[in-house]
């Protein structure tokens, strides 16, 4: 009895576990696939007492949803009407929310749905997307096969007055694994602005204000330097062998003019654009924390260290730009503002860990090692790491196959630009010179000790 009774359990053992995984099988009726990129095409334009948001999503994105089909798998327009709607409504309007001045606006409703072939480029201009979405539907059953399908959407929302100032917070990264949002808005007498932005980028401010701008460039720079492992490094190379506060002031100065001095310059186009600039960019960042390492190893004139950090600090501003030629779009009509708070944002954060780097230093050299082994000690490691940091960029810049620019005026306007900037960078060592030449005393080295004064 025991080898039938075991036989009988065993039978029951497989049948709960064949339940279980037809259960756990998603069944293709009811579901898909999560789409791998997505880009979503989007207006935004307040008029009058309405605001209307009209969006165009591929029809894939539509997780959870099996529409009508008809003949291999053609998407059927006329009956899908309502599942087009409420797909909408779970996948779009419940991912945006929309501000007026700060004050978030009630759920807009669905004023017109269209399901556009892949080749419509209707969403060109706000006018051919509205009169698309509005328009009538494709004749007859167009044989489109859903995945191929673009869902365009309408949506009205009740506004104060189309002069206010409008901000977005979308959330639309779920709907693919790489998703991408194309976003412009539209607002009576003004030229339209762009935005484009990956995943969920946060609350947008359409039309930012000068304080809107400045603390999120701000808050921007603040953590940037906070994050950037490279520029940290750098920065606490710099200040390892000098930590009085009278001799850091020409370093940081030094290096702050200098990176502020790139990055403007970057952000107005007098930099490459070639494809080839920021890995060397990249490279050169990681020479200058081995250069700084290996100076506080040998134990190297620390007298002109302000001109090193002015010279570095110009490589590194060039890496500051490239964080920021993403964001800028967010700066609306304040570029210049926005770049000077970032700029504001990064000494916050170069301060703050000074703040609390140069007391650790100092504490560690009184209690726990000699100052010159623990200078050296951590210039070592720092080095170590930079040199494969810069080791890797440079076999990636390797990879990058470099040509003499052609002989053109477009040549000549580079050049003039560049000579430009060489004259603003001599001009500026010369007023720093001027400042903190004189001020450090020659031959002082990172070994020497101090004096009560320092």
């Amino acid at each position: 009895m025991a080898p039938h009774r075991n036989s009988v359990v065993g039978i029951g053992l497989v049948a709960v576990m064949l339940v279980l995984l037809t259960a756990a099988i998603p069944s293709v009726s009811v579901a898909h696939d999560i789409a791998s990129d997505v880009t979503i095409q989007a207006f935004v334009k307040p008029e009058g007492q309405r605001l209307y948001f009209l969006v165009r999503v591929p029809l894939e994105a539509m997780q959870d949803y099996e529409f009508p089909q008809f003949d291999r798998g053609y998407i059927d327009i006329e009956a899908a009407d309502s599942m087009l709607r409420d797909a909408a409504i779970w996948w779009i309007a419940n991912a945006v929310d929309l501000y007026e001045d700060g004050t978030r606006l009630a759920q807009g409703e669905i004023a017109a749905v269209h399901i556009s072939l892949p080749s419509d480029r209707s969403f060109r201009s706000y006018e051919e997307a509205f009169a698309n979405v509005t328009g009538p539907s494709l004749p007859g059953r167009p044989q489109l096969p859903w995945q191929q399908a673009l869902l365009d959407v309408l949506f009205e929302y009740q506004i104060e007055k189309d002069a206010a100032r409008y901000s977005i917070d979308p959330k639309f990264a779920r709907l693919g694994i790489r998703t991408t949002t194309v976003l412009r808005f539209n607002t009576p007498g003004e030229p339209e602005r762009a935005f484009q932005f990956s995943g969920d980028p946060g609350l947008v401010n359409l039309d930012p204000s000068v304080f809107q701008a400045i603390f999120r460039f701000v808050e921007l720079g603040f953590f940037h330097i906070l994050d950037g492992i490279d520029h940290l490094l750098f920065l606490l190379c710099l200040v390892i062998p000098i930590r009085a506060f009278r001799r850091l002031v020409p370093v940081v100065t030094s290096f702050t003019v200098a990176h502020s001095i790139t990055l403007i310059a970057s952000a107005l186009g007098l930099a490459p654009n070639s494809l080839w600039f920021p890995p060397l960019v990249e490279t050169l960042i990681a020479l200058s924390i081995v250069y700084m390492a290996l100076e506080n190893i040998v134990g190297g004139n620390t007298g002109r260290r302000w001109f090193i950090a002015f010279a570095f600090g110009l490589v590194h501003g060039f890496g500051f730009s490239f964080v920021l030629r993403e964001t800028l779009q967010f700066a609306g009509s304040h570029l210049i503002t926005s770049l000077l708070a970032f700029n504001l944002g990064v000494e916050l954060g170069q301060l703050f860990v000074l703040a609390v780097v140069v007391p650790v230093l100092a504490w560690g050299f009184r209690r726990t090692v000699a100052e010159r082994m623990g200078t050296i000690l951590l210039s070592a490691l720092v080095a170590h790491s930079a040199w494969h940091w810069m080791s890797e960029r440079w076999a990636q810049l390797r990879e990058y196959t470099f040509y003499w620019p052609a002989l053109d005026m477009d040549l000549l306007l580079a050049t003039t630009r560049f000579v430009t900037l060489l004259v603003i960078l001599v001009g500026t060592v010369w007023l720093l010179f001027l400042l903190f030449g004189r001020t450090d005393k020659p031959g002082r080295t990172g070994s020497e000790p101090r004096s009560a004064e320092d």
